[in-house]
Parts: C-alpha cells; structure tokens; sequence
C-alpha cells in the first residue's frame, strides 16, 4: 500500500486522533496515490498512525478513515460505519420525518453527508447524498450500496453541488443514484408541523435538518408573542412560530420563491395566513426599516447564511453578525427573547459570543444568556475534531 510518511513531529495531530492530515506536514509520499486511493500514513520513525484517503490537490491532502492498523478499508468497513450511524440515530432521534444519518467526520465517514426523508400519507422515501471529498467520492457505489442496504429506501439522490468539491479536484455533480427521480417536493412532517421540502435544489439537502431542536424551542416560547424570523427562508422557524401560538409572525427573505413556498406550508398546515406577515427584502434594510417604523417584537429569531466560509472572510462576517444583531436588540420589547446563530465554521462560539455582546452593548441594552444552542444530535461533534461544530447560537433575553 502506498504509504505516506510525516516530518518529525507532525505526528501530534494523529495522536490526538484528528482526522485530517495538511499538506505541510508530509515529508514524502511512495507511490503515486490516485484520488481517493486509501494509504497509510506513518511517522517519521515508521510507526504506524492511520489509513486515509488521499487527494491530490487539496490542503487536507489525507482524510483518516481508521486509526487501527488492523482494520482494513474495503466494502465491510464501508458497511459497518454506515449500520453504527444509523444505530445513533435510531437510539437518539424520534418523531421527525428528516433526520440527517451520516455526518461526516463524526460518523468515521469524512466528507459525506446524507440525510433521510420520510415523506408523510403515503409519499415515498428519500435519501440525500452529499460527496465532498475525494476519499467518499471513490467509494461512492459501495457507501450507496451500504446505505440501501441498511436502511431499506430504495431511493437515493446525490447534491454534491458544493464549492468544496472543487478544492478536492472534483466536479460539482446532481442525479439519481439509486431508485427514483424525486418528486418536485417532500412533504415531511416534524413536531407536528408539516414542511415542503425540495431535495432536487432547495437549500443543503432541502431542509435545514440542523436547527430541529432549536425549532421546537422557538414553538415552545411562541404563546401569544408577536415574533420576527430574519433569513426565514421556506418558513421553518416561522411555522413552528405559528404552531406554538404566536399572535403575529412577521417574516423576512430575499428569495420570493422561498417565500411562496413558506406560504404555502401555512397554508398546508391549516394557520391562519393572516398571523404571517412575509417580507420579499435585504434582511439588513428590512431590519433598519422596521425599527425606524416603531415596530416591536417579543421574540426576534436572526438564522443568517453563512457569512464567513474561510478565515480570510472573518472581519467582514464579524461585521454582518454584528449588524444583525444590533438591529435585532433594538427591535425587542424588555423581556424579549432572542435566538441567534452562527454557521460560519470559521467564526468559533466565544468569538460569536464576543460579537453579540458587542451589538448588544452598542444597543444600549442589558441582556442575559439563557442558553447556548446548537445542532442537534444526529449532528454529533468529535471531541478530537471541534471544526465539526459548525453551528453555533445563543438564547438570549432582553432584561
């Protein structure tokens, strides 16, 4: 087997069992791996660290597939990571028509995602792929195999349409995998309310499967509170808004065709469309105008894109985060509540936390933290690997 061997003393990350191997710290490669080609990585003493996956042309030049020297890389490893990410979910996850099974490093599989739809009355079946390194991508029939097998759906659909791909060599791809060509929507339902999903070409895979926990929060504390979803995209925040008894659900998104979609699931779940108000606008100039109009909410939910996709973006997602919030605070009436995220990677939680406090205090308002929010747990995090905590967000009040 091709092996890779380290410089002296950059073997500590491995140690320390992180799953990704930079460039910089290889001294030399025998052989020449072709993209995807499993290796082994050793120390520059020859001790064993790790098989991999290589590729070519990234950064991450080797992504850790296994830390045990006796375990080999083939379609059975394939078939066991698969079968022990679905025994998480089925353990910690119930009640929801989307679950995401596989989440990359998390689940021993790096670079792959795949979520699980359970369409409601009937409606069939979908998995939904994401491919983002080399390592999956060569293995991609036997992880599709390994997931029809294990789950039973026959239905397997690929969105491997990431800028990411292209930083592993590769091609944006779309298409069947497996089984049938998705219908043009997914009818899912998830704590009691039921959403529109579009695997073909809506958001990640559809639907953002991250913020189901934090969905149910906003429902719990909607009772009779005039409530402002920013970045509302096709309604999630807003229909559980609604579902928990909010007399007024004020939402704002630049995409017209996601707000005819979220008006749509308002309408599918039987609320009255007169308690949603949607707002076809530049969430900055939105938020502005709103608070020169005299308007005023109880519960402010601010979910932006994301802002900074590298380091070099930092100090002018900073700068966003920090706008959106300041508008947020002094958009909430005393006692307000106050949900903000982050799913910038590369904006961590104490320099998020470090920016809301900012808005915070040039709003001129006290604030107290509730609570720190964040995926859920079909989206676990590796002690070993903090990159995977991608979402961050913080439940906040105003005193």
């Amino acid at each position: 087997m091709i092996t890779l061997t380290l410089k002296s003393g950059k073997e500590k990350s491995l140690l320390r069992r992180h799953p990704w191997l930079y460039l910089n710290a290889i001294e030399r490669v025998d052989g020449k791996p072709a993209s995807g080609a499993t290796v082994l990585v050793r120390a520059h003493d020859g001790r064993f660290l790790a098989r991999a996956s290589f590729s070519p042309v990234s950064a991450i030049r080797a992504r850790v597939w296994t830390f045990d020297e006796n375990e080999p890389v083939d379609h059975a490893f394939f078939k066991r990571r698969v079968q022990r990410a679905l025994a998480h979910r089925h353990a910690m996850v119930s009640g929801t028509g989307a679950v995401r099974l596989i989440f990359g490093e998390a689940d021993g599989l790096p670079g792959l995602i795949v979520d699980h739809y359970r369409a409601v009355d009937g409606g069939p079946e979908q998995l939904v792929c994401q491919f983002m390194a080399a390592g999956v991508e060569a293995w991609k029939r036997a992880i599709v195999d390994a997931l029809v097998g294990a789950t039973g759906c026959p239905n397997v659909y690929e969105r491997s349409d990431v800028a990411i791909r292209e930083k592993e060599g590769l091609e944006q791809t779309v298409g069947v995998l497996a089984g049938e060509e998705p219908p043009d929507w997914l009818l899912v339902e998830e704590g009691g309310v039921r959403y529109q999903v579009d695997v073909r070409s809506g958001h990640k895979t559809g639907f953002y499967i991250d913020q189901r926990d934090n969905r149910a929060l906003i429902a719990r504390h909607a009772q009779g509170r005039e409530v402002l979803n920013c970045f509302c995209y096709t309604g999630g925040f807003s229909l559980a808004a609604l579902k928990g008894g909010a007399t007024r659900v004020v939402s704002i998104d630049s995409s017209g065709e996601a707000l005819a979609t979220a008006q749509a699931n308002v309408l599918a779940n039987g609320f009255d469309p007169a308690r949603a108000q949607w707002l076809d606008a530049d969430a900055f100039k939105a938020l502005r105008a709103l608070h020169e109009g005299g308007e005023r909410f109880d519960l402010v939910v601010l979910d932006p894109p994301k802002f900074a996709p590298s380091q070099q973006h930092i100090d002018r997602a900073a700068r966003a985060y920090k706008d959106i919030n300041l508008s947020g605070f002094k958009l909430l009436r005393p006692g307000g509540l106050l949900a903000t995220y982050s799913c910038s990677g590369a904006i961590d939680a104490l320099l998020f936390q470090k920016i809301v406090a900012g808005a915070a205090s040039d709003a001129g308002v006290d604030v107290r933290i509730l609570g720190r929010l964040g995926a859920g747990v079909d989206h676990p995090m590796l002690t070993s690997f903090p990159e995977g905590e991608y979402l961050k967000g913080l439940w906040l009040q105003r005193i």
